[in-house]
């Protein structure tokens, strides 16, 4: 094991802690408030951050979308220079804080901020960005990684950068309480996704890794098995705390790590518009099945640490499944309002080609070839 692990984000967690806001971002910051179609001002969130901030100075952006897009972000990046921003509040889900890491980068840059996406450029300096989360999946409020789309060109790119790391995330479980089932759903399954791409490779020596990861799945799993209780303090504040542990890179330290589920999502996410936990869903367990002989001993170590499984890689991928399917998300992209088969491989194929992923996850061995039969099998 080697590796460097630094977090700077604070995280303030409970009921009430959005109040915290009036003395994290400094009276003298001028403040956007970025959010997205303006459910906060239904679920009481927004009432709140704007008392938070009524001895600050702010102005508003709203209409973030669900995938963020380029040419969406770079209308509030007008908003930032004209009004003078010093601080980006993100008040959202993972959409919006991604745009809002995409935004704070793009306010110190020159050129074309699509260039961190395309890799042609590195982030060298941000604006402030702080985070009130009101949904939870992906992470990003105390994580380094930002996820963005093109429009124009059907492209879903990412990058890492330290400057994207929010100075604080506030986390209050109860702003669960409004969001819909397909949502909280989505959230379960993404976090599950998440702490898969960073276990489910091939052994390693890390026991800390292992064993966190292994309690991250087993209670996704419980809670996924108590999807009746999902309106309740207790069950949210299990899926919030869960989603944020999944992805703020602590169990992939010094360890192998796979991506390949994501990569092939993000086309399909870019093409088809699937919701980000949906589109991983149609190819994890299929990846898995044809990656049987690299992943057989970690498939085989989770069946047994978190299914309670033995000896039956085939039954560890339908455990998967059967929790994935429980919560009503499927695991065929043939549900999905889509192309012809031959049309999404070829597409999907070619996209990974022109972004240089022709050889992906955790041994590089993830050939197109591979990817075009993941999807025939999540296609059928």
């Amino acid at each position: 094991m080697e590796f460097s692990y630094h977090n700077p984000t604070a995280i303030e967690f409970g009921l009430g802690k959005i109040s915290a806001l009036s003395t994290l971002i400094a009276k003298d910051q001028k403040v956007l408030l970025v959010y997205g179609g303006g459910s906060i001002k239904k679920n009481g969130v927004y009432d709140q951050v704007i008392k938070a901030l009524e001895n600050h100075t702010f102005v508003e952006f709203s209409g973030v979308e669900v995938n963020p897009s380029i040419e969406t972000m770079n209308k509030a990046l007008e908003i930032v220079k004209s009004e003078k921003i010093d601080f980006v509040l993100a008040v959202g889900g993972g959409s919006v804080i991604d745009g809002c890491k995409y935004l704070v980068a793009a306010a110190k840059y020159d050129g074309d901020a699509w260039d961190f996406l395309d890799g042609s450029a590195e982030v060298e300096a941000a604006l402030p960005l702080g985070v009130v989360l009101t949904l939870a999946a992906t992470g990003s409020e105390s994580n380094n990684l930002t996820v963005v789309s093109k429009r124009e060109t059907d492209e879903k790119r990412m990058y890492f950068s330290n400057f994207s790391y929010p100075q604080f995330a506030i986390m209050d479980p109860s702003v669960l309480g409004t969001l819909s089932d397909t949502q909280l759903a989505n959230g379960l399954v993404d976090a599950f996704m998440h702490t898969s791409e960073q276990y489910i490779t091939y052994p390693t020596s890390s026991l800390v890794n292992d064993g966190y990861a292994e309690t991250l799945f087993r209670g996704l799993a419980q809670l996924a098995k108590t999807w009746e209780d999902r309106r309740t303090l207790k069950w949210q504040e299990n899926l919030m705390y869960i989603a944020n542990q999944a992805l703020n890179f602590q169990i992939g330290n010094g360890v192998p790590q796979d991506w390949s589920t994501h990569l092939i999502g993000h086309e399909l996410t870019a093409f088809y518009g699937l919701d980000h936990a949906k589109s991983l869903a149609v190819v994890l367990p299929h990846l898995l099945r044809v990656m049987m002989d690299d992943k057989g001993e970690k498939i085989s170590q989770m069946g047994e640490k978190v299914f309670g499984i033995t000896n039956d890689n085939e039954a560890v991928i339908v455990a998967i499944e059967k929790m994935i399917t429980s919560v009503g998300i499927s695991i065929k992209l043939s549900d999905y309002e889509i192309d012809a088969q031959d049309v999404v491989i070829s597409r999907v194929t070619k996209a990974l080609e022109e972004h240089g992923y022709t050889a992906i996850g955790e041994k590089g061995n993830v050939t197109l070839d591979k990817v075009s039969k993941i999807l025939t099998m999540s296609m059928n």
